[in-house]
């Protein structure tokens, strides 16, 4: 099982739903660059469960406890480790014989021959909290050594989307009513997040670990993922080149493209225009409507989940790819530095 993400800022996660903790270790860190844990926990309090009637009910205070790496407020050089304690735990609420519709309890067990069946265990999006600790501490690091930002906005709500003519507070009521009108019916409604980088050009590599590849396995490393696109997308299916090509002109200093059709990313490696991307997410599987299944015995049957769960996963997600992408962005960095001769 691989439990670890990046190439030198490289992060290995631990931990199960309903087990004691989860947490991890961050390793690839130079030393002597600052760290405010403050604001790491700050970024955990936006993405922690039970804040509102949007999310799931399970309360989890989500308080880091930084174990290695880190001492007066500065990096060692070596391993962050990291723990965050599970407190609201329900496990009851689980069937180890039922494979719920949708999520990995059958796949995983396939594969494995044993699962913990608790909320999910392994493959619970629990795990994510411990991206928002490695992606907080990698925009600190980027803060310091690299002008790259990360922007991250909910572009759409099942058929509600956002426009650049949308209202940001009548949007935001927009997409609130609609998951609670879903989450009264006992089912889930699925969005897409989109994000947008400010970063230099020549990151990326022209093969096999190209930009866009780095970011799509990032995104789709988060459960409930089901599509990324950079760019136009899948909407340079029904183009010509000569409508969506990006002409290059400069103004005898710097070097610009007329349209940013690519998203930023020609031939694997960024361009220096801003970086434009959409991830889509599927409603959450975990619904209280009566659906179909199988249980060990291979018996077909009716079942109901329990549990406590979001009627929709893109509003606390929406941290999670903005942390995830801030992992990418430094583990780019770094990639480059460390071929440099210069």
């Amino acid at each position: 099982m691989n439990n670890s993400f990046g190439n030198i800022y490289r992060l290995t996660t631990f931990g199960e739903s309903h087990g004691p903790a989860i947490g991890g270790i961050i390793d690839g860190i130079p030393s002597n660059l600052d760290i405010n844990i403050e604001k790491i926990q700050l970024a955990l309090n936006k993405r922690k469960p039970g804040q509102s009637s949007l999310s799931t009910p399970r309360k989890e205070n989500d308080i880091v406890e930084i174990l290695s790496g880190i001492y007066k407020n500065k990096t060692l050089g070596s391993p962050i480790g990291f723990i965050i304690r599970n407190h609201d735990i329900k496990s009851n609420d689980y069937d180890e014989n039922i494979y719920r519709p949708s999520h990995g309890d059958f796949t995983y067990e396939a594969k494995y021959k044993i699962r913990d069946y608790r909320g999910g265990g392994r493959a619970s999006a629990r795990e994510t909290a411990c991206r928002i600790v490695a992606g907080e501490i990698a925009k600190q690091i980027l803060n310091q050594i690299a002008k790259i930002n990360v922007y991250t906005c909910i572009s759409q709500i099942g058929n509600i989307k956002i426009n650049e003519n949308s209202d940001n507070e009548i949007f935001k009521k927009e997409i609130e009513d609609e998951i609670l009108k879903v989450k009264k019916t006992g089912d889930s409604i699925g969005g897409k997040i989109s994000c947008i980088i400010d970063c230099p050009v020549g990151l990326g590599e022209p093969v096999y670990n190209k930009l866009q590849s780095e970011l799509s396995s990032a995104m789709f490393s988060i459960p409930g993922v089901k599509g990324f696109e950079y760019g136009l997308g899948f909407d340079f299916c029904n183009k010509k080149g000569s409508e969506v090509n990006d002409e290059f002109y400069s103004d005898g200093i710097n070097i610009f493209t007329k349209s940013n059709n690519s998203g930023g990313i020609q031939g694997g490696i960024s361009n220096g225009q801003p970086i434009y991307f959409n991830v889509a997410f599927k409603p959450t599987p975990s619904i209280s409507i009566e659906q179909s299944t199988i249980d060990k015995d291979l018996n077909n049957i009716h079942t109901k989940i329990k549990g406590r769960h979001d009627p929709c996963i893109v509003p606390r997600a929406l941290y999670v790819v903005e942390a995830m992408t801030y992992i990418v962005m430094l583990d780019q960095i770094m990639m480059n530095r460390s071929k440099s001769f210069y």
